[in-house]
């Protein structure tokens, strides 16, 4: 079932045959206003004896189906299956869906013509005198739905209904129930579960690829297709469709972001102007310790003061548990600044700026006993701040280390103190249980002093080392991020807008392929738990080629794609009837909060309910497959499309090694057979490294790949109109051959019906507004085998 009910007028259905012994059909799905029902009707596909106008002649037939309305009583042609050649049992693959808006109910009748097309090359029914009418038959909706087991065999009759010509059998098979008001939203499981989020959204006339829209997916539409067999469990196969993220108005004369990227940063690297060069790394690792610093500083402040009131309350516990949370805190402050960056940032800065004096920080003693003396301790209004990094001449490599490292021997000296204070505390308990404490004791316990006196200065000194490390800190990270303004300011800006717009345009699709992944996982507890454990793999089928303007596109795409794996989702219960996801966060992390109603939300795992982060892994994978790519292997460099494909490979090993190490082997069905994903991922990788021309076949393993890894499937192409179309119904025949005993001298048929009827061609329909796809037979002949449309459904249009 290719239904894209939400996206298109007019959704086709198709039912295919699984076997030899297997009755193939033709299905159609209506809507009955009256019951609030969708219904499928299956016609069989084997009209027998068909009888010719003549007896040699070879039949080359097609269904039509018209509508009677009860009120109106005029009959109105709807649709009609393809035309099957050459045969007088034909086999019809295509059926009509009846969308919910239109008007079916108990009363209304169904005509099935049929037709023999006297000119094969003609493919529609557009032109009436080219067509013979061999027969018709009519039923009543209600007759089928009360008939025993929902099912008619049906005569077919000449025109004066006297002679016999055929049968056609219909069955009666129920889809799901969706209610009237509720019809334009997407049934996403067997539990009738709504998807709120999935909504029709049409152009105005005469807008179009507009500056103003640029941050928005080109055609980005689901494609879902649910096979229903009353042998075998319903499964159901989703593809996200969108036309390569890229910076479309800004062009591609100078490439696309991998060769921007990389031309600006050896730009960077060599530039005659006084800055020093920071890798992108460099320079997000300087983000990274800036935010821990933002977050870690004032926590251990705060924990710091809870530490001091419990030891003016005197009380052990709580100053137990100041001291624990404060220790966390702090550990997790001093292992921040361990990163070489800081140290080596530091030493370029003083260099910039050289007659600075050092003063030398405070350091704390070693000897917890030392430390702890009150009367010897240095007073806080007695450490000297730095005020400035030292001239070169006196600045000292190490001073860093030992800086940092006094907020270790800080927190050391508060650790020693308590435990000393409790260890007192404690022994003088005891001698009180024992008998009663002597003038002597009290006055020893009295010398003890207050908790609050011992600790005061120990933890200003902890709070004056942490601050030192933080001036240094934050004075060599900005350092960082000045140096790469510095370099190119105006560059960087067009390369970040550029950034932004493709990641834009990935995003919006990142975040519709996730939320129907979740609806249609809800009652999946392998998937959930494979959710929070472990993460989803995000798999991107490219059909881009590597010549002209399409290659700075994949540079584009590659880079967009690359930057989702900053993209954290985060599910949240809905509190309100307003189920659009919230963005938070900056470029380099960003948090997607999913919102749910109260019955979906009950189904996640406590993990995910308490708000634990889900991480993406995307993946891209391109292969070209148009009459560029032949100019581009032939005279031009592939070279990027074998770099972009070595380099997701890797990735997607990384996520298959972390899956195997966090997920038990038999959580999901799919994982049952772990050699053999273990062998299409070896296959994977000979496909990449064997260089063959057009290797399709790349594609096909990292789909299945992805499948079976349960994660989510994009295809895209620079409009997702063509290219597209043909890869996506290639991919859901051939699902149909290896998972659900499609008969494979219907392969080739089925995959024809579903490129000429049904949501790729209503797709093109809705883009430019003619069936054709955009493409002429010199262009074909360039194209793999599968990839090429039937005959009538191509030609001269737009793009």
């Amino acid at each position: 079932n290719s239904n894209s009910q939400t996206f298109a007028s007019v959704a086709f259905r198709h039912v295919l045959p699984c076997g030899d012994n297997f009755p193939p059909a033709v299905a159609f799905t209506l809507l009955s206003r009256t019951y609030a029902f969708y219904f499928s009707f299956v016609l069989s596909p084997a009209c027998k004896d068909l009888v010719a106008a003549t007896r040699d002649r070879k039949l080359n037939t097609f269904i039509q189906v018209s509508v009677v309305h009860p009120a109106e009583h005029v009959l109105t042609r709807y649709s009609s299956t393809e035309i099957v050649e050459g045969a007088r049992d034909p086999l019809f693959l295509t059926g009509v869906t009846f969308p919910p808006e239109y008007p079916v109910y108990e009363e209304t009748k169904i005509k099935l013509t049929v037709y023999d097309v006297k000119d094969k090359s003609q493919d529609t029914v557009s032109d009436l005198p080219r067509f013979f009418f061999l027969g018709c038959t009519t039923f009543r909706v209600g007759d089928l739905m009360k008939s025993k087991e929902q099912q008619l065999t049906l005569t077919l009759r000449t025109s004066d209904g006297g002679k016999t010509v055929g049968t056609i059998e219909v069955n009666l098979v129920k889809m799901g129930e969706i209610e009237d008001e509720e019809a334009d939203h997407v049934t996403t499981d067997a539990q009738d579960q709504k998807c709120a989020l999935v909504r029709e959204c049409t152009a105005p006339e005469g807008i179009s690829g507009e500056k103003t829209l640029e941050f928005i997916p080109i055609n980005l539409h689901l494609q879902r297709m649910h096979v229903h067999s009353p042998c075998l469990k319903d499964a159901v196969y989703d593809v996200i469709t969108m036309g390569a993220p890229a910076a479309h108005c800004q062009g591609f004369k100078n490439g696309g972001l991998r060769k921007l990227l990389s031309k600006f940063e050896a730009e960077r690297r060599n530039t005659g102007y006084q800055c020093i060069y920071y890798s992108p790394e460099n320079t997000a690792k300087a983000k990274e310790v800036l935010s821990n610093i933002n977050h870690l500083q004032p926590l251990i402040s705060s924990h710091a003061d809870l530490l001091l009131n419990s030891a003016s309350q005197r009380s052990p516990d709580s100053l137990k548990n100041s001291l624990k949370m404060l220790s966390e805190k702090a550990e997790l402050f001093v292992h921040a600044f361990k990163d070489q960056l800081v140290r080596s940032a530091l030493l370029a800065l003083y260099t910039a700026r050289p007659g600075c004096v050092l003063k030398k920080p405070v350091m704390p003693r070693n000897s917890a006993e030392e430390g702890c003396d009150s009367q010897h301790q240095d007073h806080p209004s007695q450490i000297k701040r730095q005020d400035s990094i030292p001239h070169h001449s006196e600045y000292d490599e190490e001073e860093w280390d030992r800086v940092w490292a006094n907020v270790g021997k800080s927190l050391n000296c508060v650790i020693a103190m308590v435990d000393r204070l409790l260890e007192k505390d404690n022994s003088s308990n005891i001698k009180e249980g024992e008998n009663d404490p002597s003038p002597a004791d009290c006055k020893m316990s009295h010398a003890g002093g207050d908790w609050y006196e011992k600790l005061y200065p120990l933890v200003i000194t902890l709070k004056d080392c942490m601050g030192e490390v933080v001036t240094r800190a934050k004075q060599s990270m900005t350092f960082v991020l000045l140096q790469e303004l510095a370099c190119g300011l105006p560059q960087c800006l067009m390369l970040t807008l550029r950034r932004d717009i493709v990641f834009s345009q990935a995003l919006a699709g990142l975040v519709c392929g996730f939320i129907i992944k979740l609806h249609t996982g809800l009652h999946d507890q392998g998937f959930l738990q494979q959710l929070h454990t472990v993460g989803l793999l995000v798999q991107y089928e490219g059909l881009l080629s590597t010549y002209s303007e399409e290659a700075g596109m994949l540079e584009d795409m590659a880079v967009g794609i690359s930057d989702l794996q900053k993209v954290m989702f985060k599910i949240i219960e809905a509190k309100s009837d307003d189920f659009l996801p919230v963005i938070t966060g900056r470029r380099e992390h960003y948090v997607i909060e999913v919102q749910l109603p109260a019955k979906m939300f009950e189904l996640l795992p406590q993990e995910i309910k308490e708000g634990k982060l889900l991480h993406m892994y995307p993946v891209l994978f391109n292969v070209g497959i148009n009459e560029q790519q032949t100019l581009a292997e032939r005279f031009g460099d592939t070279t990027l499309q074998e770099n972009v494909n070595q380099e997701n490979f890797e990735l997607l090993k990384e996520y298959y090694k972390l899956f195997t190490e966090k997920m038990p082997p038999d959580c999901l069905p799919h994982f049952q057979e772990q050699n053999d994903l273990k062998g299409l991922l070896e296959n994977l990788h000979q496909n990449i490294q064997a260089k063959k021309r057009k290797n399709v076949e790349i594609m096909w393993l990292a789909a299945t790949i992805c499948r079976k890894l349960n994660g989510i499937r994009f295809t895209c192409c620079k409009s997702a109109k063509d290219r597209t179309s043909m890869s996506v119904t290639l991919e859901q025949c051939s699902i149909l051959r290896d998972e659900h005993q499609l008969h494979k001298d219907f392969f080739i048929r089925a995959l024809d019906c579903m490129r000429r009827e049904g949501c790729r061609i209503e797709n093109v329909l809705k883009n430019v507004k003619c069936r054709k796809y955009a493409f002429n037979m010199i262009q074909l002949m360039a194209f793999p085998k599968y990839y090429r449309p039937p005959e009538g459904t191509y030609g001269k249009a737009d793009t």
